[in-house]
């Protein structure tokens, strides 16, 4: 597994613009820019993404650009406007077995590469879902490469859930109570149906923050981190939750984790104040 994954971020590296240095960052914008890419067929992260995008422009400084699949959720092959990755100084995730051709894959690529900081949500863990033999299968390995997470559903990593009907108890980490992401995030339950990552994701050196417990589990559960930080293969800084189904979203916080995880990837102080609890009603649709 090891030999494997090693020859991917090689052929990564060599492929399209240069490999990340170790040089500092470059210094941000008064206003940074922070670009959402979304297209899942089931979560509705083209819906609730932009509210969170809102709410960064209206009450904390930011500018922000949603990318979407088109002509819908369910368009596996296109999303425009991803060369906006080249001026973003943070990417956002919430992908589901995209087929993107490699003129769209080639800006998330180069974005990767500059080691600038990512964040993932849920099902970009398989972000996408190539045939094997296809001249982009390395991509099916996107959450591992990218989000410190494993490297597609199933496989030799068992990336599974415990069922539809289950449920997940949200827990703070008790080493990482003081971390600044995790400022004003109590315990909370959540409707997404815990994923199973363990035991070798996410991969060594990332800091777990938050650790689910299955409720009503369709099979024997373990409990099973659900948000870490970390460094990915291209030196960026990482945030990844496997948590983002809607009803998620409504948590006040899961909301605060979400805001403060963002500013903590732009290298930003995590804000004292909150603003306040986000209307955000956004329903679950069945993926195809």
């Amino acid at each position: 597994m090891k030999c494997k994954f090693l020859a991917l971020v090689l052929s990564l590296m060599l492929t399209g613009a240069s490999s990340y240095s170790g040089t500092p960052p470059r210094k941000l914008a008064k206003k940074p820019l922070v670009v959402f890419v979304t297209g899942d067929h089931e979560y509705s992260g083209e819906e609730t993404l932009p509210l969170i995008a809102k709410e960064l422009e209206k009450n904390y400084g930011m500018r922000t650009i949603v990318l979407k699949a088109y002509p819908d959720h369910n368009s596996e092959k296109n999303i425009p406007g991803l060369e906006a990755l080249k001026d973003a100084d943070l990417a956002v995730f919430y992908l589901r077995w995209r087929q993107l051709p490699p003129d769209q894959l080639a800006h998330i690529e180069a974005y990767l590469k500059t080691g600038k900081p990512v964040m993932g949500f849920r099902t970009t863990t398989h972000a996408f879902n190539f045939p094997k033999g296809h001249e982009s299968e390395k991509w099916n390995a996107f959450g591992e490469f990218a989000l410190n997470s494993p490297p597609g559903w199933g496989g030799a990593a068992k990336h599974t859930h415990y069922g539809h009907s289950s449920s997940t108890d949200v827990s703070v980490i008790p080493g990482e109570a003081k971390n600044p992401i995790l400022t004003g995030v109590g315990p909370f339950h959540a409707r997404s149906w815990l994923y199973r990552v363990l035991p070798d994701y996410p991969v060594k050196g990332s800091t777990w923050l938050l650790m689910g417990k299955s409720v009503n589990p369709d099979k024997e559960a373990i409990e099973n981190p659900v948000a870490w930080t970390g460094t990915n293969s291209f030196g960026g800084k990482v945030f990844m939750t496997t948590l983002g189904h809607p009803e998620d979203f409504r948590e006040e916080s899961f909301q605060r984790l979400v805001i403060n995880a963002i500013h903590w990837d732009l290298g930003l102080k995590i804000p004292k104040t909150w603003k306040g609890k986000l209307n955000i009603e956004v329903p679950y649709r069945e993926a195809k």
